[in-house]
């Protein structure tokens, strides 16, 4: 299918009412983290539907056009195909076949072209941990761990929210897969972030890595950092502990005041 195809397709489905309502959840107004983007009106299931329908007969070349689309489900279908033909070349059948380790670069890399269209937390949060999370801990041919570092790096440094946040966010699959490593480089990396989504996603990620890695770790963390930690990141960090122990942790910040 063409991107144009698909454009005509899921313009078909615009509803103005749930438009409304996803405009104020995504915080669109001036002055908020969404400012300027623009929905159709569709649910996520209905999006999912589309890319079901469309996905296996869509170049790569058609996907860009979709996330260079104005519309916010649009920009979501693209990723969501993108995650789609990643997760077909890393079955553990491909994982070290040069064609689907060639294909999976080729992915990773079209992903981090258009990074900056995934413009909203949910557009980062359903993309980056099986894209990018999951290139982290797969081969490449486009360099070995120092060469992914940096790639994490450059996203983490960069002035865009939302860049910022596939380096933290990304960690969701690493810790899946049993690596505590990126999420402890890049929480702490951004525990200092001024941006709330961003203490957020740090406390999320935290919490993740914890229950999939080691909650020893997740406890170590917290006894280095936890006087400089914002409160919401620690909220979302403890939130799966015993009730004893998160009020231990949520002492340790009044303490600091």
């Amino acid at each position: 299918m063409t991107a144009q195809e698909i454009f005509r397709d899921m313009e078909s489905l615009q509803d103005e009412a749930q438009r409304r309502v996803l405009m104020g959840f995504f915080k669109t107004a001036r002055g908020e983290y969404g400012y300027g983007d623009e929905f159709l009106g569709l649910k996520v299931p209905q999006t999912r539907e589309v890319v079901k329908a469309a996905v296996k007969d869509t170049p790569l070349s058609e996907i860009s056009e979709l996330l260079m689309c104005r519309w916010h489900e649009v920009r979501l279908c693209g990723l969501l195909m993108l995650v789609w033909h990643f997760e077909r070349l890393a079955t553990k059948r491909l994982i070290d076949d040069a064609e689907a380790i060639r294909h999976r670069d080729e992915i990773l890399m079209l992903y981090l072209k258009y990074a900056e269209r995934a413009n909203n937390w949910d557009l980062v949060d359903l993309s980056a941990p099986k894209i990018l999370g999951h290139w982290l801990m797969l081969p490449s041919t486009l360099g070995d761990k120092k060469y992914k570092l940096k790639v994490l790096d450059e996203l983490a440094a960069s002035p865009c929210l939302w860049k910022q946040r596939m380096s933290i966010v990304c960690s969701w699959k690493t810790s899946q897969m049993g690596d505590a490593s990126w999420c402890l480089r890049y929480a702490e990396i951004h525990l200092h972030h001024p941006h709330d989504l961003m203490h957020k996603a740090v406390g999320w990620m935290l919490r993740e890595m914890g229950k999939r890695v080691s909650m020893d770790l997740l406890r170590d963390f917290l006894r280095q950092n936890v006087h400089e930690m914002p409160r919401t990141a620690l909220r979302y960090a403890i939130e799966k502990m015993d009730d004893d122990e998160r009020r231990y942790w949520m002492t340790q910040i009044f303490r600091r005041n």
